[in-house]
């Protein structure tokens, strides 16, 4: 999520007091199976008030009570909400700008929608700190399972006719490849988005995140995003009187 390199020594300072990696694993996987991920849809629905309540909108609602940048000092916090829906306008951009610019066909819709429910098992599992998933190859795969288990928890709070529409949105579908990589572009960008705006009030906390989240950028030679930095990204230094065409 562009945080990677910025925080990585951190995530030595985390894990080292916690004794071995494999230890660290088996915590993580009881908190989020035992507490968190019921065995199936219907235990889910059967603790939540009984069979036919269908609770996956009402989950999606609380995206606005996980905080992102947990281990960073900000100067004004960001939710999952608010993150979500910019990844979402950010990719539905990339896959615009892939149209116009570079005469591809990509489905500037499903981009979006993509975007819109990248991060939705978070719900479950929270915004796992980055240094802390990304530490090491066996933590990484601990939580992309524990992601799968959120994904199935989450579509089984559909109506099971609605449930394979949705499946093409939280299971990575082969022909969606390209519009994957736009969704990650865009999670990228819109965390130097927020880099940059941090900065701006004075915040040093996240220059060093800025020039990696940027660097991370550039190396992943998305000529969608590379189109977008340099479309777009000189504005959001800009206040809202040069914005509007006021005084600077």
């Amino acid at each position: 999520d562009g945080r990677l390199s910025a925080d990585l020594i951190l995530g030595k300072r985390i894990l080292s007091p916690l004794g071995r990696v494999s230890e660290v694993c088996e915590k993580i996987q009881y908190l989020s199976y035992q507490q968190y991920l019921p065995d199936s849809a219907e235990a889910e629905m059967e603790k939540g008030g009984g069979k036919g309540m269908n609770s996956f909108f009402a989950m999606m609602s609380r995206m606005k009570y996980i905080d992102r940048w947990a281990l960073m000092r900000n100067s004004r916090n960001e939710n999952l909400s608010e993150h979500s829906l910019e990844v979402s306008m950010i990719a539905h951009a990339l896959a615009v700008i892939g149209n116009s610019s570079l005469g591809k066909k990509l489905d500037t819709g499903k981009a979006a929608v993509l975007g819109l429910y990248h991060d939705a098992t978070e719900i479950i599992t929270g915004d796992m700190p980055t240094p802390v998933k990304y530490y090491n190859k066996e933590i990484r795969n601990t939580y992309k399972a524990i992601e799968r288990r959120a994904s199935e928890t989450l579509l089984g709070m559909l109506p099971e006719k609605m449930q394979d529409s949705y499946r093409e949105i939280f299971e990575k579908q082969e022909e969606d490849a390209y519009l994957w990589k736009l969704v990650k572009a865009a999670d990228k960008l819109s965390a130097y988005i927020k880099c940059v705006e941090e900065e701006q009030t004075g915040n040093l906390e996240f220059v060093k995140a800025k020039e990696q989240t940027l660097i991370h950028i550039r190396q992943m030679e998305i000529p969608e995003a590379d189109l977008f930095l340099e479309y777009f990204m000189d504005a959001y230094g800009k206040n809202l009187d040069e914005l509007t065409g006021g005084e600077p």
